[in-house]
């Protein structure tokens, strides 16, 4: 399943009114249970910020990846935060994350929660298509955008 399968404008966040890494991340998991991707709001955090505590998902070009595996998902889903200003997430170059995939997927599903991750590094190649996510001015733009790339 192609990861634009997973993105429709109620799991995607623009602009994130979050200022800092844990309340982002709050931020993300709240948004899946908005959608009713999730039911179990406090599962899905835990997987998400041991993930974290591991080594930061803040990659570099503004992009942050959190991710995370637990029983609470029947399939992998995705919701997807931008922050014009940027947020301090302990990226791999120091520079603050503005674009943020947030990936949940059951511990026995690995394929699919991999394959995102790939397609992700793909879109991240993109300094273009990464700004024009950064520059999009609401969700429904961000959703246009990803199903032309």
């Amino acid at each position: 399943m192609a990861l634009v399968d997973l993105i429709s404008e109620e799991v995607v966040k623009v602009p994130l009114t979050s200022d800092n890494k844990p309340a982002v991340l709050q931020e993300l998991v709240q948004i899946l249970v908005d959608a009713n991707k999730i039911d179990d709001f406090n599962a899905a955090f835990a997987a998400i910020q041991e993930r974290e505590d591991k080594q930061s998902t803040g990659l570099e070009m503004g992009i942050a990846v959190p991710h995370g595996k637990t029983p609470a998902v029947k399939n992998l889903v995705v919701a997807i935060g931008i922050s014009k200003d940027g947020i301090d997430f302990n990226s791999m170059d120091g520079k603050p994350s503005q674009l943020f995939f947030m990936l949940i997927a059951p511990p026995n599903q690995p394929g699919p929660h991999v394959e995102a991750l790939a397609e992700i590094a793909k879109l991240s190649r993109s300094k273009a298509f990464c700004s024009a996510l950064i520059n999009a001015g609401d969700a429904r733009e961000v959703v246009e955008l990803l199903r032309e790339d």
